[in-house]
């Protein structure tokens, strides 16, 4: 199982994030933007953007090593790659 750590900052309408995870003795590092419009249509107040973070890339590695999670993106990107992202991430939160 993957160790996920985020660290956010704020940068008025958008956070950034620096996610490391750790994983059979690697880790990898990203660098994640979330704009806060996205953050309340995906997470709707129900959680925190870090949890928002942790549960996408934990969606992420169950499809793909960490080794292939791009080092740096928005976190809607994530859909171009998966489709099925946005609708079980909601389900997830």
């Amino acid at each position: 199982m993957a160790t996920i750590e985020v660290k956010k900052s704020d940068h008025g309408d958008r956070y950034e994030f620096q996610v490391t995870v750790r994983e059979r003795g690697g880790e990898t590092h990203h660098r994640v933007t979330l704009w806060k419009t996205d953050y309340e249509r995906l997470a709707g107040g129900k959680t925190s953007p870090e949890a928002l973070v942790t549960e996408s890339f934990r969606f992420l590695l169950e499809r793909e090593p960490k080794e292939s999670i791009l080092g740096s993106f928005d976190l809607t990107v994530i859909s171009r790659y998966f489709p099925e992202y946005e609708r079980e991430i909601v389900k997830r939160l």
